[in-house]
């Protein structure tokens, strides 16, 4: 039976209704792609596994020379996403993402200059690009003599796109264009921006324009000098007077959000499968210097407490290798709405990496703390993760507010108290608000499914623990919302805590999902250990998943936020003991 590819399994789930087909079976890489990467990994591994002195190097420099960037391309680095028939790899989401993976393995700016070429830079090309822009940008795309940006952010307009300044009035068939942009990844290297401006025709309303470096009037400003990511290439990208022609529009005209909400989303499985590829070679580098480090005359692996941090960052590879696979196959599949389910992806995979990133420093002891090794560049380039393409901080809000919002239409006595509170741009949310208001509806008239039906028994307990979260999901949506009503958009602690509960949920159904499939593929006895790993993580869910719903009624956010009101109004600590 075809899957219905309107459903979304995130915001069915916050009505109680667990959409199995959606996630099962779990999705894989086509024969055809694993064959191509593997191929590709072997010469990319001959290439990048001796640089490693190189890439401190850089780092300390702040820029990726010239010389590595054209081997970058002639490596096909840029070409991963672009169709064949334009000199491109054509791969899908799945496949592109464990590339990504693959790569961040040996550095992260290499990583990000690449990833951010296609998750975002000209991504917008392959989502909405007419016949004729492709035609014109693929090919020089795909070769590298063309390298790509994504344009949003702007001073004062971080989170809070639908704030942005960017101007761009119509000049007969012309756009010109005035603004400037900030913190663009790969703005110094780049030829290709896919830029966001405020359009008359509408007030408020965002276009996105395809500008190249050679129109008049685009000028870079110098290399940021980041706490990490410090060889890739970081600008100021403003724009004077800038004459864009009428067909380098993308997509509809004051549909910019759109746009760029269709770009984030798809490119966010790049960015998961490198909070992977690092956390994999975390876990490689922490073992052999568990194993190779002696105190008290025992290798440190022997140490319970050794033991249990690389078996946590065990837990959290696989499980967001899981939840980020899962999300790849939402895009391979043809699903429409995935926004949650790739805003929940990134949140989990950063944060996983973080904690990993850490972890692996601390087991190193003071060995990790010095520079000669990769463990305090690898904590400095992954710190940005929970920062840019939407701070996860901003994205927890998204996802509970959609959640709530689809709730609150089935709420019946609610519907009056909770009327209009999207119809305006949630304060300080720019982008998300406007996505979120514009595209959440929940689809109707289908019966309720409280349990999974086609996972294996020996996984059964730890879906019957799924199921319990669900019923508790829906009721913490129902109780926030009869809670607050239409004050919800200023309860940011509640709504963090459903989008919490969110995030463990999505990332368990994820993870047994891949289990049951390496069960039915390979049996129970050689899927011991992936087993272990669902019995820990699922029981790390079920003990948040409880936390965060009993501090709905009961918890210390005012008192918490009294002593932060107390701080901002001092401006600093007050208590001394001198």
């Amino acid at each position: 039976m075809e899957k219905n590819k309107t459903i979304s399994f995130m915001r069915s789930l916050c009505m109680g209704q667990i959409e199995e087909d959606v996630l099962v079976p779990y999705p894989k890489i086509a024969d055809s792609e694993k064959d191509t990467l593997k191929g590709v990994f072997a010469s990319m591994e001959s290439w990048l596994k001796e640089k490693d002195p190189e890439f401190r190097k850089w780092d300390r420099a702040g820029e990726i020379p010239k010389e590595f960037l054209d081997e970058m391309k002639q490596f096909g680095l840029f070409s991963l996403v672009i169709p064949e028939e334009f000199g491109g790899l054509g791969l899908g989401s799945k496949a592109y993402s464990r590339f990504i993976q693959e790569l961040s393995r040996y550095d992260g700016s290499v990583a990000i200059t690449a990833g951010a070429h296609s998750s975002i830079g000209m991504r917008g090309l392959l989502l909405f690009g007419t016949d004729e822009q492709k035609k014109e940008y693929y090919a020089k795309l795909a070769s590298g003599e063309m390298i790509a940006a994504f344009c949003l952010t702007e001073p004062g307009a971080g989170s809070d796109a639908a704030s942005i300044r960017t101007k761009a009035a119509q000049d007969g068939e012309d756009w010109i264009l005035n603004g400037e942009k900030l913190w663009i990844t790969n703005g110094g290297m780049a030829d290709f921006f896919t830029v966001f401006a405020k359009t008359e025709t509408k007030e408020g309303h965002v276009t996105a324009f395809i500008v190249t470096r050679d129109m008049q009037g685009v000028s870079i400003g110098p290399h940021e000098d980041k706490m990490g990511l410090r060889a890739s290439s970081t600008t100021t990208v403003a724009f004077d007077n800038v004459r864009v022609p009428k067909k380098n529009v993308m997509g509809e005209v004051g549909k910019g959000f759109k746009v760029a909400m269709r770009i984030l989303n798809s490119g966010r499985t790049g960015l998961g499968g490198g909070c992977i590829g690092t956390m994999k070679h975390l876990i490689a580098l922490s073992a052999k210097q568990a194993k190779g480090r002696v105190q008290f005359g025992t290798p440190i692996s022997e140490f319970g407490l050794i033991k249990q941090k690389l078996g946590h960052m065990i837990v959290e590879c696989y499980v967001t290798e899981s939840l980020v696979n899962m999300v790849a196959g939402l895009v391979d599949e043809g699903y429409e709405d995935y926004s949650v389910e790739a805003a929940i992806s990134k949140v989990f995979a950063t944060e996983c990496l973080w904690r990993s990133a850490d972890e692996a420093l601390q087991i190193a002891g003071g060995n990790g703390y010095m520079r000669e090794l990769p463990y305090e560049r690898t904590l400095r380039d992954c710190r940005v993760n929970r920062i840019f393409e939407g701070t996860n901080d901003i994205l927890r809000l998204y996802i509970a507010l959609t959640a709530m919002n689809d709730v609150g239409k089935q709420l019946k006595d609610l519907s009056s108290s909770l009327e209009g509170i999207f119809n305006d741009p949630i304060k300080g949310f720019g982008i998300l608000s406007e996505y979120a208001k514009k595209h959440i509806s929940l689809a109707t008239g289908r019966g309720n499914k409280q349990t999974f039906s086609k996972f294996h028994a020996t996984i059964r307990e730890q879906a019957e623990i799924f199921e319990d979260g669900v019923r508790d999901l829906a009721a913490a949506a129902d109780r926030i919302l009869r809670k607050h009503g239409k004050n919800i958009i200023g309860k940011q602690f509640a709504t963090k805590r459903l989008a919490d509960i969110m995030i463990d949920l999505f990332a368990l159904a994820c993870t047994l999902s891949r289990v049951n499939q390496s069960i039915l593929d390979k049996g129970v006895q050689a899927c011991a250990k992936e087993i272990e790993i669902l019995n820990v993580f699922s029981g790390q869910v079920r003990r948040r998943t409880k936390s965060n719903f009993g501090k709905i009624d009961n918890n210390d956010d005012e008192l918490i936020k009294s002593l932060a009101d107390h701080a901002f109004e001092n401006e600093k600590y007050v208590w001394d003991n001198i």
